[in-house]
């Protein structure tokens, strides 16, 4: 099969086999394909961690259910290839949420590998932190038991490694009791990057959710204008007294479908900014305690089925850099530098990010995140996305590896630090160098 990412930038074909459990997975692992093996969930890594050139990939979404639901721990142990959907329809109507990304189509051996971040991480870290235990099929076909406490250093490595230290294919994890499924928020209107950024600072720290998104293409006194979402979740008594009745009722579908053909250039610096200044103007400058459905808080693209497709055959690059509290110009240039550059991001969101947890790859810091998603077509992207790695490095950053398609690998030392000490984990739970994918090719992993 032809595989992508979901920017669609850099497909290659693999053979790929769907394992139904773990005895599956072992066997796959040792064969030891000539080009190696990855696991592959829902392929929403935007770039090429899922992908494996000439090799086997592993689409572990047949392996799914939740086999374990502990309500007095409020944890449940669930089969990797589960959706974040999937756990939510069975998990909200028993009064539990999870931490979450922008998206539900993610599986749980994805979540982990990639150590996917939310809106609350100030508050609940990331998926990874949240995790108590998990099995792994390493890349001798040996089935691990890690735990943060026995068996920190290969718990550690796998949480955020990309896949490359085995096959995720269990995990127990930490659940968040709710009352209701929906989410009580704040929205609020900033005229510029600084003034949102202060308000950001100020009071995030009084929610347990906070994401601004930001017009990138807003010039002058206006550059980095925003819109502020801040919420927690919803109790009873918040509801009206309707809902009351089924207060964690849970079942998002998608409104439109996005065409299967999509002409690319139709997301340019004009439709973006006809819309970013609709988006802007219809939010109101300042709402307090109003109820919205939490698919629509975390999930608002997951209405639109096959959002990419809006790019065209081209694809997009998604682009996600951190940089720590004290670095905030760096934050402000780079915005000053897509708004000149006229770079049509449609959704650049900007969060911070609380303490980061021990593993060596996981991208989070204390700090401040900007995602970016831009259209691939104009010659001028590379050299302005190479500026951005420059800029991110100089300020003591690094990107997103799970969003990456295009870092240069002389790069990656300096933006992870305790590389070398991850690779050596690595080694020892893949001595062969069995676990292989495009992204660890390409960066030298």
């Amino acid at each position: 099969m032809l595989l992508s990412g979901w920017g669609g930038t850099s497909p290659s074909r693999a053979e790929v086999r769907h394992p139904f459990d773990d005895a599956d997975v072992v066997a796959a692992v040792r064969e030891r394909p000539h080009r190696g093996v990855v696991a592959r969930g829902l392929g929403r890594a935007y770039g090429d961690a899922a992908q494996n050139s000439g090799g086997l990939v592993l689409d572990a979404t047949a392996m799914r259910g939740v086999r374990h639901l502990d309500v007095e721990r409020a944890r449940a142990t669930v089969a990797a290839g589960t959706s974040l959907d999937d756990l939510m329809r069975w998990l909200l109507p028993e009064g539990f949420f999870l931490v979450t990304p922008g998206t539900r189509s993610v599986t749980v051996g994805g979540a982990i590998a990639s150590d996917i971040h939310g809106k609350g991480h100030h508050a609940d870290g990331t998926f990874g932190s949240n995790v108590r235990a998990l099995t792994l099929v390493d890349g001798t076909g040996t089935e691990r038991h890690l735990t943060p406490e026995d068996t920190p250093e290969e718990f550690w490595a796998t949480t955020g490694g990309m896949g490359l230290t085995g096959v995720i294919t269990e995990a127990e994890i930490d659940l968040i009791p709710v009352e209701t499924s929906m989410i009580l928020a704040d929205t609020e209107r900033a005229s510029d990057l600084d003034d949102l950024m202060a308000r950001m600072d100020a009071r995030d720290d009084e929610y347990r959710y906070s994401v601004a998104w930001i017009d990138c293409l807003a010039t002058g006194r206006s550059t980095g204008r925003g819109i502020l979402d801040r919420g927690d979740h919803a109790r009873i008594e918040d509801l009206k007294p309707a809902r009351r009745a089924n207060p964690r009722a849970f079942d998002p579908h998608a409104v439109i479908s996005a065409p299967p053909i999509f002409p690319s250039g139709l997301v340019n610096r004009w439709t973006v900014r006809a819309f970013n200044e609709l988006w802007f103007r219809k939010s109101p400058k300042r709402s307090e305690g109003h109820l919205v459905d939490i698919g629509w808080f975390f999930h608002p693209l997951d209405l639109i089925t096959g959002w990419n497709r809006l790019y065209g055959p081209r694809g997009f690059v998604q682009y996600q850099f951190v940089v720590p509290f004290g670095q905030e110009r760096a934050v402000q240039t780079a915005v000053e530098r897509l708004s000149l550059a006229g770079a049509p991001s449609l959704l650049a969101v900007l969060k911070r990010f609380g303490p980061a947890n021990p593993a060596p790859l996981s991208f989070p810091q204390p700090g401040w995140t900007l995602a970016l998603d831009i259209p691939v077509g104009d010659p001028t992207l590379p050299n302005l996305l190479d500026g951005l790695d420059d800029l991110v490095l100089d300020a003591g950053g690094r990107v997103y590896l799970a969003k990456d398609a295009r870092v240069r690998p002389e790069h990656l030392a300096a933006m992870y630090p305790r590389l070398d000490e991850w690779r050596a984990v690595r080694h020892r739970l893949d001595p062969d160098g069995t676990l292989r994918s495009d992204l660890a090719r390409r960066l030298g992993l």
